[in-house]
């Protein structure tokens, strides 16, 4: 029989997500998380249009579509001269094409949303400051399933063998925000704009809500021991600063000036069993955290988190859990793969560089978009 209550560990977007659409079914749950308040954590997010509509059915796109961005438009623009060298529509288009907004904003907002929804919800109930090390949580009544959404770094994935691991990708993003009002002018204020150069790229979009660019300059890099959200070394730096040389000198300087970067090395998981085969799920980066490359690892969350909900709603759960991996995994390889092929063709070097810049400025913004369809134009579980 379905399920009338589950036990969500993690009140990040895909645990938040999850309890409201687990509510929607008529689903209770309970959210443990280990932090004693949820505090502003984070940077600018894109929500695509895939995820925008479960937003949409959850209640909780009207609200930030008041304070968010669309953009006009994603860019792709050349690190040494500022050239553009190929832009997908956005704005109006996307809603037209992909039946849902794309818009950008601070992840602080998606989650401030996610939770005033939460704790609005009767069937939902919200406990903060509980560490879970070797034992589950203490659960006010008997949970039917219990699902992990404690990110990259999950304790669920101890509690069954042969569970997805965290590794180190090889990959650092340096984070940081720049006041409107002080951002150069070859920043578009209207479009998610990403600068592409050998060995690095710098993703940037305003974000409507705090008067601020959003920067964050990916390259390859080492870790330091410990090194997590934290300030970058004079050595970090100094790696930073070598993987833009040769970029544009607007670019180099506005790297150099901003002082209040966040050394963020970046992990993904292994591939490995989501679930244990009775009650226990991984979703989100628990299951299965990529690197940014497409921007989807919010949008991941958040379907992750519909459809546990839609396949939980009318199945015994061992199943639900057994079908919901296969219908996921195979989407969430295909985007892997799409990440990995946009790191090769936004780092790279020498001929290379000059045939993608060649391809990629024949492509007609139309021909882009249909590249994205099967990404922006998915409509989770029900929403079909």
């Amino acid at each position: 029989m379905p399920i009338e209550h589950a036990a969500i560990i993690g009140a990040g977007i895909s645990g938040l997500t999850a309890a409201l659409a687990l509510s929607r079914r008529g689903i209770s749950s309970e959210i443990f998380e280990q932090a004693g308040e949820l505090t502003d954590i984070g940077a600018g997010l894109q929500v695509s249009p895939n995820a925008s509509c479960i937003l949409a059915e959850l209640g909780i796109l009207e609200g930030l579509s008041k304070v968010w961005l669309e953009p006009d438009a994603i860019r792709l623009i050349s690190g040494g001269s500022l050239r553009q060298l190929a832009a997908v529509p956005a704005g109006k288009f996307a809603r037209e094409r992909w039946g849902a907004p794309y818009g950008v904003l601070h992840r602080t907002t998606l989650q401030k949303a996610l939770l005033a929804a939460v704790t609005a919800d009767p069937r939902c109930r919200l406990h903060l400051g509980v560490r879970m090390v070797s034992i589950l949580p203490p659960f006010e009544r008997a949970a039917d399933v219990v699902i992990g959404a404690d990110g990259v770094w999950s304790k669920l994935r101890q509690f069954f063998p042969g569970s997805p691991s965290p590794r180190f990708s090889g990959n650092i993003a340096y984070r940081f925000t720049i006041a409107e009002t002080e951002a150069p002018g070859f920043l578009d204020r209207a479009s998610v704009s990403a600068f592409l150069g050998g060995s690095a790229h710098l993703v940037c979009y305003p974000l409507r809500e705090t008067g601020s660019f959003n920067m964050v300059a990916i390259t390859a890099g080492n870790i330091a021991p410990q090194a997590w959200q934290s300030e970058p070394t004079a050595e970090q730096r100094a790696q930073l600063r070598a993987r833009f040389s040769g970029w544009n000198a607007a670019i180099v300087s506005l790297l150099d000036r901003n002082r209040k970067l966040t050394f963020w090395p970046l992990f993904e998981t292994t591939s490995g069993a989501w679930q244990d085969g009775r009650k226990t799920v991984l979703i989100g980066d628990a299951a299965h955290a990529m690197m940014p490359f497409a921007a989807q690892g919010a949008a991941m969350a958040i379907e992750d988190a519909y459809e546990l909900a839609a396949f939980l709603s009318n199945r015994p759960v061992a199943e639900a859990l057994a079908l919901f991996e296969r219908h996921r995994a195979p989407r969430i390889a295909r985007l892997r793969q799409r990440g990995a092929f946009n790191r090769f063709a936004y780092h790279a070097k020498g001929p290379i560089r000059i045939g993608r810049d060649l391809v990629l400025g024949l492509k007609p913004p139309l021909s882009l978009a249909a590249d994205l369809d099967w990404i922006y134009g998915y409509r989770a579980a029900d929403l079909r």
